[in-house]
């Protein structure tokens, strides 16, 4: 199961379930099943952290940032960088941007799971 522990998995449990943004839930009707031709998961624990959206098929984590976000730059760079060393993509967009620009968030997801399928070298 990726390294989780029991905390983080209940932790996650709580995010999908009670904690939702407005902006998550919006986003996660467009992710939800394999929409993006990937399945994604939400709220979804790995490595001590829990992923706002994950595809492991691809590679890719989408993270959703609120206000609160430009207060931890340092943690979401050393978040990332974590990710990165796994073989992830972090992609960040605003919860604006998906109330505002939702085609240009979808259209965005779409193009970096194209370019993660072409890439012949991906570490699995």
């Amino acid at each position: 199961m990726h390294g989780q522990s029991s905390d983080s998995t209940a932790f996650a449990r709580h995010l999908r379930t009670d904690a939702a943004t407005d902006a998550e839930r919006t986003l996660w009707r467009c992710l939800r099943g394999t929409q993006l031709g990937v399945k994604f998961r939400r709220q979804h624990p790995f490595s001590g952290f829990v992923l706002d959206f994950v595809s492991f098929e691809a590679k890719l984590v989408i993270e959703l940032d609120g206000g609160q976000h430009m207060e931890r730059t340092d943690y979401d760079d050393a978040r990332s960088k974590v990710l990165q060393e796994a073989g992830f993509q972090v992609i960040r967009f605003w919860n604006h941007e998906v109330f505002q620009e939702p085609e240009a968030v979808l259209e965005r997801i779409r193009l970096v799971i194209e370019d993660r399928r072409a890439m012949p070298n991906r570490r699995d």
